[in-house]
């Protein structure tokens, strides 16, 4: 029988997902909970499990179609009683209803794909034309017949755009696995490829249009990116908290030599060296001590109920920038974690986020969020606060300055912090008071132990 599977509900509000690429095709053989597709949802790239065991039929989408929740995504020809539709015309086969889940204990392996070829054969890969001349050659018919779409996350291929690095001569390197951003940047060291785009091979240059470049016609001078995806649901998302929430910023600059001190102990300690303790995670740890004592900044303004939710508990954000734009992962119940825990929660968060692979319900929710913008070499800002919080905490960067200390002029270590918060929920004096609660801890990081 034919089973259709439809794109299941992605939780928080998601409506859609782009087919980012899929991982069979048509007559490919698949088993249970074996991954399909990635689909990109305007928080996270997922990977979507099979809810059946059988033969591919039909792909509804095509790589780069955005699908609505609900509508159909592929099809299978499943076979045996258990697939039988019930007395209602429906499967009894349950479906996961959110990506990453599925019907029954995943296996190791991925599907079995098909080869895509051109023609009645497909011609062995040689590259040697297009490394020698990879914008001046002709795509040959041996290119044509690469077995199927190169394998890699959607990080690994924008990075391969700006080197100017084609994926389907990387994949010929590399084979059947998943393509690294390492792959990409050896193959681009070895071969000297080039970051200017592709233009139309054969055709004549144009002349140059008034007002222009010579040699450049006006779709090289500019680039046009679709917004979707994470950069979409970003742009809503703080034009949503810029107009409802009354931001409020507050900064304190803090002498943090004390805590760089610790963190440097930290780091020659051979049981604690594994957890990789940063300047961030003692932040991190300072936020979540600060925090129970100004409950406004761990709180949630229900328009609706018209009531004040005050959590206790701390699911805190820590802010990433990755290639697809601005995602806020969550670490739940931070507050019960020790430093080394936090150090490993934030490591595992950062470099998930890297990869493409944090998943919708991390980043679901939060109750505070901290954004490190001094891994930019930025000292301060004006954080906008993410949706649903009424606090977010901005680190700058550390910096060795001349500052006053023990009545004298000595070289510091100095960090400015900068507090926003919603006013509808935190009054000045608190907000006054959280930051100096945390300035005071990584001022004095034994203070830690008044609070603990």
């Amino acid at each position: 029988m034919i089973a259709e599977f439809r794109l299941p509900d992605l939780g928080e509000g998601l409506t859609e997902a782009e087919v980012v690429q899929w991982l069979v095709a048509p007559g490919d053989a698949v088993t249970l909970n074996q991954t399909l597709a990635e689909v990109e949802t305007a928080k996270a790239v997922v990977e979507l499990p099979s809810p059946y065991a059988g033969t591919v039929s039909t792909l509804h989408a095509d790589a780069g179609e955005t699908v609505a929740v609900g509508a159909p995504l592929i099809a299978f020809d499943v076979q045996g009683d258990e697939d039988a539709p019930d007395s209602d015309g429906a499967a009894e086969k349950t479906q996961p209803n959110l990506v990453g889940y599925g019907a029954a204990p995943a296996t190791s392996g991925r599907p079995a794909r098909r080869a895509r070829r051109v023609g009645p054969a497909a011609a062995p890969v040689d590259t040697a034309v297009l490394e020698a001349a990879p914008h001046d050659a002709s795509p040959s018919p041996a290119v044509e017949a690469v077995i199927e779409r190169p394998r890699s996350t959607p990080p690994v291929r924008a990075h391969a755009k700006r080197l100017g690095v084609d994926l389907v001569l990387v994949a010929a390197e590399v084979g059947d696995r998943v393509i690294t951003r390492g792959d990409v940047d050896a193959y681009a060291e070895r071969v000297g490829a080039a970051t200017a785009p592709r233009t139309d091979v054969g055709s004549p240059q144009a002349p140059a249009e008034p007002g222009t470049a010579a040699g450049l016609d006006r779709t090289e001078r500019e680039t046009r990116i679709p917004i979707r995806g994470v950069r979409k649901h970003t742009a809503a998302a703080m034009v949503q908290s810029a107009f409802t929430a009354p931001h409020v910023t507050v900064f304190h600059t803090v002498d943090v030599t004390a805590t760089m001190e610790m963190i440097a102990r930290f780091r020659g300690d051979k049981a604690l060296a594994a957890h990789r303790i940063g300047p961030l995670a003692v932040v991190a740890k300072a936020v979540c001590l600060a925090l129970g004592r100004a409950p406004g900044l761990n709180s949630r303004w229900d328009e609706a109920a018209g009531e004040i939710v005050q959590y206790h508990f701390v699911d805190l954000g820590i802010a990433a920038a990755t290639d697809r734009g601005l995602i806020v992962p969550m670490i739940r119940d931070a507050e019960r974690m020790t430093l080394p825990q936090l150090a490993d929660a934030i490591t595992a968060l950062a470099e998930t986020a890297r990869a493409g692979r944090t998943s919708p319900a991390e980043l679901a929710g939060g109750t505070f969020s901290i954004s490190n913008i001094g891994v930019f070499g930025v000292d301060a800002g004006t954080p906008i606060l993410p949706p649903g919080q009424s606090g977010i905490l901005a680190v700058g960067a550390v910096r060795r300055q001349p500052w006053e200390f023990r009545g004298e002029i000595a070289l510091r270590e100095i960090m400015t912090l900068s507090l926003s918060f919603d006013h509808r929920l935190v009054d000045g004096a608190e907000g006054a008071a959280f930051l100096t609660s945390v300035a005071g801890l990584l001022e004095d990081p034994g203070r830690a132990m008044l609070l603990a």
